[in-house]
């Protein structure tokens, strides 16, 4: 383990929550601690209440924060000596615990306290640290985990058996460390679930979560147990876009919306998917109830949903009587996905849901391969997992979660998109829940946004191989594709045709036509697998209704495209392919457009830079993102009834009326 203490950083904060907040983050900061919200830190601190009397209060890790980038606001503050008090009780519903906390805060505004803020309060230190330590994992999840966490650790931690966390939990740990913490106890280890640490400082349990978890490192070093080395994996399969649509539409099917599904062929993922032993240790359950939500109890072994479907049912079916009891809404379809030849494939409602998968399994990953190193992996009986991955407070956040955004799980592909139009639409795409591949020939498309549900692509859409790994890519990244918007083009310098040269005719029509068949002939097998139907948006333009002179080369191209789109919509229209076109004019907030060229045109009409912006029968001005949310919108509910579509989008121009 790297301690990542600065003793200068830490000089420069003046309160216990500030010191909080950064012991916090330095522990989020290292993965093979926690993931993703898992975790949790508390502090007891002393502080004036309204009448201005001391009051001991607990703040504790708010849920829904990320310990990497927890803040101060992050923390819930409770009550100290109320919390106490719960722990005494005979007995807590889930729901009921939740309650108590929430109302006896002395924040409104704060978050929800986490569910094992009561097992913080009963521990007799000031500040509290629980990860889910890799190494911790790995032992307390072989064979004779017990034995050997007692092994590591001697008096320095008292050991707990698994308790599905909550109130029952808190009870446990207290009974249990009043019992058996001695002189030396400096941590408590929770079996199939995480670690703990404490002391009287910041410094001291952070430095103490870092001895305690490297002693478990250094056993499985010396157990040959860490450095596990993989076998040679073959190389992942190439070409398996089709492949990947087909998978990502029988998963959307079983979860019944759309999904994400993301591609992973990195050597670890491959060679694990490869094992020849994965039935029998991929096929357990998780490293810790805490990555369940994520996961799902078991990875899909192969491409056959269906039948992973079928088999999740007879496992529910076991539990039947809890299940009718609970009410669950059941969720049969896979998070992880292992297949010899696509390697490791994560599924998620969203792009980063799905990321957030793959980050957990790859430490799942190693977890498993140094277990089963030990001696052999050994997780959790299926009713523990059952029971945290239909909780009833997971089940109230599901209900509780809200319509979930227009494009949620569907995938988006822009062409044209580092500038403009195109970069309005992959925005307006963005901001309805969309994941979006953007392409464009400028180098800086792929540093445009750095989030989960973007891929960037540097590409020339008038290469065939190049539009070939475009989709590649996409697929790859994001498992499918639902939406494609032609924006990508070029507007020559005006020519009149007796002096239009046959190479610029052709370079105009390779760009604006010829590209745009490829990329819709190559895209329409992924449409015709979008789960809920393909569509297409074709930026257009004003010159295809209304052409002007100079402009033969463009407004022909565009009037082809427009041509193509039709054919397009009569042919796939029985795949459930929608087609429609935009038809813009006088956008002026793209790269075409100069301050300069602004000024020259509209001297040359005699009026002002804005009175030419608004040259149109509404007087309005139009933008990028005005064409962007109406080219969105085709792709939304509002136009599932509509192909073959021409719309003008050009505050109304009297040669087109």
């Amino acid at each position: 383990m790297n301690n990542l203490w600065s003793e200068e950083e830490f000089r420069q904060l003046t309160d216990e929550l500030s010191q909080r907040v950064y012991s916090s983050r330095l522990l989020g900061h290292d993965k093979s601690l926690v993931l993703h919200g898992g975790g949790n830190t508390s502090v007891k601190i002393i502080e004036k209440n309204a009448f201005g009397e001391d009051e001991e209060l607990l703040y504790v890790k708010g849920s829904g924060w990320d310990l990497e980038k927890i803040e101060e606001g992050g923390f819930s503050p409770l009550r100290l000596d109320y919390v106490r008090r719960l722990a005494q009780l005979p007995s807590l519903s889930d729901p009921q615990m939740v309650n108590e906390l929430v109302t006896h805060m002395t924040r409104a505004t704060a978050p929800a306290p986490s569910v094992e803020a009561i097992l913080h309060a009963i521990l007799p230190y000031k500040f509290v640290d629980h990860t889910h330590a890799d190494a911790v994992l790995t032992v307390s999840n072989s064979i004779d985990g017990e034995t050997r966490v007692r092994e590591i650790y001697g008096d320095r931690v008292v050991v707990i058996p698994y308790m599905m966390p909550g109130f029952d939990l808190a009870r446990l740990c207290a009974e249990r460390f009043s019992t058996e913490a001695g002189p030396n106890t400096i941590g408590m280890v929770l079996l199939n679930h995480g670690i703990f640490s404490f002391g009287a400082t910041a410094r001291e349990s952070y430095e103490r979560m870092i001895f305690l978890v490297g002693l478990a490192e250094d056993y499985l070093q010396r157990q040959g147990a860490w450095n596990v080395p993989n076998h040679a994996p073959r190389p992942a399969k190439a070409g398996t876009r089709v492949e990947l649509a087909q998978l990502r539409k029988n998963l959307s099917e079983t979860m019944g919306a759309p999904a994400v599904v993301a591609r992973h062929t990195g050597e670890r993922c491959l060679a694990f998917a490869q094992r020849e032993d994965l039935a029998a240790i991929s096929q357990q359950g998780p490293a810790t109830p805490d990555h369940v939500i994520r996961t799902k109890r078991l990875p899909m072994l192969g491409r056959d949903v269906h039948a992973y479907a079928a088999a999740y049912r007879r496992y529910f079916d076991e539990l039947e009587p809890m299940a009718k009891e609970r009410k669950i809404m059941l969720d049969p379809a896979p998070r992880i996905v292992l297949d010899p030849e696509l390697g490791m494939c994560t599924v998620g409602r969203t792009a980063k849901d799905a990321a957030i998968v793959a980050e957990i399994f790859n430490h799942t990953i190693d977890i498993i391969v140094r277990a089963t190193a030990l001696g052999g992996y050994r997780a959790l009986p299926a009713k523990d997992i059952f029971d945290v991955e239909y909780w009833d407070l997971e089940q109230a956040k599901l209900r509780k979660s809200g319509k979930p955004a227009m494009f949620a799980g569907e995938v988006a592909l822009v062409t044209g998109a580092a500038s403009g139009i195109g970069k309005a639409c992959v925005e307006a795409l963005l901001s309805r829940g969309a994941a979006v591949a953007g392409a464009d020939l400028n180098p800086n498309i792929e540093t445009l946004y750095n989030r989960p549900d973007f891929l960037g692509v540097q590409c020339d859409l008038t290469s065939g191989e190049a539009v070939g790994r475009l989709l590649e890519r996409t697929t790859d990244t994001f498992g499918g594709l639902d939406m494609l918007v032609l924006n990508a083009g070029i507007f020559p310098g005006g020519c009149r045709i007796d002096s239009l040269q046959a190479d610029e005719w052709q370079r105009v029509m390779r760009i604006n036509l010829d590209a745009n068949l490829v990329l819709m002939r190559e895209c329409h097998p992924l449409l015709k697998l979008a789960p809920r139907g393909g569509r297409v948006v074709v930026i257009g333009s004003k010159n295809v209704p209304a052409p002007g002179p100079g402009a033969a080369a463009y407004s022909v191209s565009k009037a082809a495209l427009n041509q193509l789109a039709r054919v397009a919509a009569l042919e796939w229209g029985g795949d459930g392919i929608r087609i429609n076109s935009l038809h813009p004019n006088a956008v002026f907030d793209t790269g075409i457009w100069t301050g300069e060229m602004l000024a020259s045109r509209a001297r040359h009409y005699g009026l002002t830079v804005e009175e030419y912006k608004k040259n149109n029968v509404l007087r309005t001005e139009v933008t990028s993102s005005d064409v962007a949310e109406l080219a969105a919108e085709m792709c939304g509910p509002l136009f599932a009834k509509t192909t073959a579509a021409q719309v003008p989008v050009d505050g109304g121009n009297d040669r087109v009326i």
